[in-house]
C-alpha cells in the first residue's frame, strides 16, 4: 500500500478509519516523515527549492550533494544522541 496520509480536517478521508489504526500504518507514516524531512531541508537550506544550474546531469549532482550535505547533518546530531562526549 502507498504511503498516503489520512485527511483529518474534517472532509472524506481516502484512508478507511480501519487502515489507519493498524500498526502498519503507524509505522508507514513514521518512515514518510523520516523521508520527508530530508526534502524539506534540501527545499530550506539545501539549494533545490530554485537550481541554478542547467540540464539533468547537473540537477541531478545538486540533489546528490544536498542529500549527502544532510546525512552528514544528521549523522552529527545522531552521534550526539548515540555516543555522548565524556567530559
Amino acid at each position: 500500500m502507498p504511503h498516503v496520509a489520512q485527511n483529518k480536517s474534517g472532509r472524506r478521508s481516502a484512508v478507511p478509519e480501519a487502515i489507519a489504526q493498524t500498526p502498519g500504518y503507524d509505522l508507514s507514516m513514521r518512515c514518510r516523515k523520516r523521508i520527508e524531512q530530508g526534502f524539506g531541508w534540501a527545499k530550506s537550506i539545501g539549494s533545490i527549492r530554485q537550481v541554478m544550474v542547467r540540464g539533468l546531469k547537473k540537477v541531478d549532482q545538486l540533489f546528490v550533494l544536498n542529500m549527502a550535505a544532510y546525512n552528514l547533518v544528521r549523522m552529527r546530531s545522531l552521534g550526539r544522541v548515540l555516543l555522548p562526549v565524556a567530559g
